[in-house]
């Protein structure tokens, strides 16, 4: 039975728990959160000693998982057995009539032990729902198939997080944490966690708060340096280099590519629109407004054709980055090759 992340955490708060889950996908942040909480809720810390095994998919198999899924509770109404990394299980997706673990796997699922609550955290990947094991799975089991967000799905996300602590959070704030953490939500959810523990129910998380606490420089930081070549500033963009060749681990060089990618591929869409204007521009930003004026001299400063050579310029710092190209330059030599490219057009010879 495929639920979503919110109906089956729906289920365990009202204690109603099923005797197979599979957890499964892209997106690792769901898996743990169901699995951590069966982990601390389904059983007291007393039924725990003997009543509670998480196994590794990498240093177990099938057989010894359904070993102990069919073992009966002692003192206690139901025992709980977790399978982690349970993508590394061998023969999990084996052909139940050529291997005997598979079939000892399909037995079980259409027999559970109703006494026990078995959680396969199957990461990063999802069996093929079209084979023997993934329609079974479907139909024997709670079924859970992640996915990783896309990028124009992170800020709704963290704006739902956060008032689901009983917060707000001003658009800044849930840009940067978007734009500096990415679509981690594993990361992103321990990072405003942080945030949240000095703050009192209806308070906000603004740009200052979020600074102040993801490491993020007030002056000196991947969205200033991106302020600064919006504005063609070179004096401060300098200095944000100069700053970040000295904090290098705090302005690893990788992070920054990936954000200046993604604000010149912002650009070079907002280049196609029908209608450039600050209304289209802040529907297609995500009704963002607050940033509409500073992309509309983004694109101001840079034509599409320059963004397009920019592009460029940002996929060959990333193969210098690898090794791939560039010879032996540091990483801050790089970055200082790059933005020098980025605010000195260089001429096309004819």
């Amino acid at each position: 039975m495929a639920l979503t992340a919110d109906d089956i955490l729906k289920q365990l708060k009202n204690r109603e728990f099923a005797p197979v889950y599979f957890l499964q996908g892209e997106e690792p942040y769901y898996i743990d959160l169901i699995s951590d909480y069966i982990e601390r809720n389904a059983l007291n810390d007393m039924e725990k000693g003997f009543n509670q095994v998480v196994l590794y998919g990498k240093d177990t198999d099938v057989p010894t998982v359904l070993l102990q899924a069919k073992r009966f509770p002692m003192m206690s109404d139901r025992q709980v057995v977790i399978v982690k990394e349970a993508q590394n299980l061998p023969n999990l997706e084996a052909d139940p009539e050529k291997d005997p673990a598979a079939r000892q796997l399909e037995a079980y699922l259409n027999n559970p032990l109703p006494s026990t609550i078995l959680v396969f955290c199957h990461k990063h990947k999802s069996v093929d729902g079209r084979k023997r094991l993934g329609k079974l799975l479907g139909k024997q089991a709670v079924l859970l198939t992640t996915k990783k967000l896309y990028d124009n799905q992170v800020g709704g996300w963290i704006t739902s997080f956060i008032k689901s602590k009983n917060l707000q959070a001003t658009p800044q704030a849930v840009m940067m944490l978007g734009e500096f953490i990415g679509s981690d939500l594993s990361r992103l959810a321990n990072e405003i966690e942080k945030l949240t523990l000095n703050l009192k129910p209806g308070q906000t998380i603004d740009d200052k708060l979020v600074q102040e606490n993801i490491g993020i420089s007030k002056e000196y930081n991947i969205f200033e340096l991106q302020n600064a070549l919006t504005r063609q500033d070179v004096l401060k963009a300098n200095r944000i280099l100069n700053y970040f060749e000295s904090n290098p681990k705090d302005n690893p060089l990788i992070p920054n590519l990936v954000l200046l990618f993604s604000f010149f591929s912002k650009l070079m869409t907002l280049h196609l629109l029908p209608q450039i204007n600050e209304q289209a521009v802040a529907k297609e930003l995500g009704n963002r407004a607050f940033l509409a004026k500073e992309y509309l001299g983004a694109l101001r400063a840079y034509p599409y054709r320059r963004v397009l050579q920019i592009i460029t310029f940002i996929h060959q710092a990333d193969l210098q980055s690898k090794g791939i190209e560039g010879g032996t330059l540091s990483d801050a030599d790089i970055l200082k090759e790059l933005v020098f490219k980025i605010l000195h057009p260089i001429p096309v010879i004819r």
